[in-house]
């Protein structure tokens, strides 16, 4: 038997959920791939995969083979890229996950630039703004906004940006003007659904720091909802600065209690494993670290 062939089959089948997709993938038929993966079941003595006529998903020992067996074909890719004198030639498929708006106004450029750099890579970016069990959804690199991170994430802070209140001219000319923060009670207040301060503002001028209350009759979970609704003079949000960079540039916002600012927000890199990471992961991470050096969008 093939072992390094079997781990492959087997690996794909658990990413992919099929043995048709795998078997598509490398060229071959479903019935050898199935015959492969039946092969190393047999060899190990343990079920790793549930089938069914619809799906495919891995038992709990395949699950747990599943992560150790990507390792060994990572290392195994590296072993034979060192023996070749490719070392720092990257290739192969990195899959990635990012918020919407963050993948939109930044990431999403900056991976072009990656892929340009490196011709023997792929990326599969998925965006969206929920948690991730990397693991489980075969992710190798993950970016995340703000300090909540999962308690088992192994994280790099890459970046950070500044938090600015802002508005539409529109809505600032036609509400009540604002010369202090606890003026803010007295305004629409544009904010994330969900949030675990609520309605609670906390902002510092650098010298003292204040908590408000304010009130606001609209909250949405996306960040470009809510940067759409303030540039449309729906209120005041307060707002990561690579946001709202673009919209404050062309004047469509403009910022409100300008010496006031909220806690920075800090981006991070998520990684499922401290000891295998492929040299496309952890090339692609040292590029966003000097890329997202500051996320404040004055770069």
């Amino acid at each position: 038997m093939d072992s390094i062939r079997s781990l492959q089959y087997f690996v794909r089948a658990v990413e992919l959920g099929s043995l048709s997709a795998v078997a598509r993938e490398h060229g071959t038929t479903q019935p050898t791939v199935s015959k492969v993966v039946a092969a190393l079941e047999d060899s190990l003595g343990v079920r790793l995969l549930e089938r069914s006529t619809s799906s495919l998903s891995p038992t709990v020992q395949g699950q747990r083979f599943y992560e150790r067996s990507k390792g060994v074909l990572e290392d195994y890719a590296e072993a034979v890229a060192d023996a070749r004198g490719e070392t720092q030639t990257a290739s192969g498929l990195l899959r990635v996950n990012a918020p919407v708006a963050l993948g939109q106004f930044r990431l999403n450029a900056l991976v072009q630039e990656f892929l340009a750099q490196y011709p023997g890579m792929e990326i599969e970016l998925i965006l969206n703004d929920r948690m991730v069990d990397l693991v489980e959804e075969g992710v190798d690199v993950a970016l995340r906004l703000g300090s909540e991170l999962p308690p088992n994430a192994i994280a790099r802070k890459i970046g950070s940006s500044p938090r600015w209140l802002v508005a539409s001219p529109g809505y600032l000319k036609s509400h009540p003007k604002l010369r202090q923060p606890d003026d803010l009670a007295a305004h629409e207040v544009i904010r994330f659904a969900w949030l675990s301060t609520g309605g609670t503002v906390e902002l510092h001028n650098g010298e003292r720091s204040v908590q408000v209350q304010t009130h606001g009759r609209y909250r949405v979970n996306n960040a470009l909802a809510i940067r759409e609704s303030l540039a449309m003079g729906g209120g005041i949000g307060l707002c990561p600065a690579w946001l709202v960079q673009d919209l404050l540039a062309s004047r469509k916002l403009t910022r409100a209690l300008p010496a006031w600012q909220g806690a920075t927000q800090d981006l991070n890199l998520l990684y499922p494993s401290r000891r295998h990471q492929p040299l496309r992961a952890r090339l692609f991470m040292d590029f966003l670290q000097a890329r997202f050096a500051s996320v404040s969008g004055e770069q």
